[in-house]
């Protein structure tokens, strides 16, 4: 399949967009922006600085400073791979404070939609189809039950050997899901255009093969 467009897929924490990103990018032979991860390279990042999550001199001087990049599948801040670092409740819960922050989104706008020059790929996120790609092909809000969502999070954590709680998990899926709803920037909603996509009672690989079959169907073929 000769797809050179952009295939946005939107939704709230635990939904299971990079794992279905992943696939979809798989299947059609293009490339994955994981942005979740840049975003919670800068999270982590500036925490590391103990810069709070508001908007300061300080703040954008770090954000100046700074590089990230997706290598493959590795993250690199700095030159340095914080791949396993960033994946943590800690990251999760400060990502959504600093990707609020006009300067923070400002800072990856333009990777994001410079990525999408060099081809087709699927970008995953909070607002790729309303903010990043507005113009993508193939729009998708990816949502599932909050309780879902919170045993599919446990059961990843858990297999990395990390030990959490579920209901901890649950109670802060539930306030991120607020969060992201409320931000003055960027809220977390269904784009226009989004094809709307339930996997409460879906696996990974029945929700990638519906947005692929989405995806070829806009290409024709």
């Amino acid at each position: 399949m000769n797809w050179t467009g952009v295939i946005a897929i939107d939704g709230p924490a635990g939904a299971g967009k990079s794992t279905v990103a992943k696939l979809v990018a798989s299947k059609l032979g293009i490339s994955y922006l994981d942005t979740g991860a840049l975003y919670r390279a800068l999270a982590y990042y500036l925490d590391s600085l103990s810069i709070p999550a508001q908007e300061s001199p300080e703040l954008r001087k770090a954000l100046f400073d700074v590089t990230v990049e997706i290598r493959a599948s590795s993250v690199f801040l700095n030159g340095t791979d914080v791949s396993s670092l960033i994946r943590t409740p800690a990251v999760d819960r400060i990502a959504s404070l600093y990707s609020a922050l006009p300067s923070v989104r400002e800072k990856l706008l333009m990777l994001q939609r410079d990525q999408a020059l060099k081809g087709g790929l699927v970008a995953d996120g909070r607002d790729m189809g309303t903010v990043v790609f507005p113009y993508a092909p193939v729009k998708v809000f990816l949502t599932a039950q909050a309780e879902v969502r919170a045993q599919r999070r446990y059961d990843e954590l858990a297999s990395r050997g990390v030990k959490v709680d579920y209901r901890k998990l649950l109670d802060e899926i539930l306030q991120r899901d607020e969060a992201d709803a409320k931000r003055s920037i960027a809220p977390l909603k269904q784009a226009p255009g989004a094809v709307l996509l339930d996997s409460s009672s879906m696996n990974a690989e029945q929700v990638a093969d519906a947005i692929a079959d989405i995806a070829r169907a806009v290409c024709h073929v």
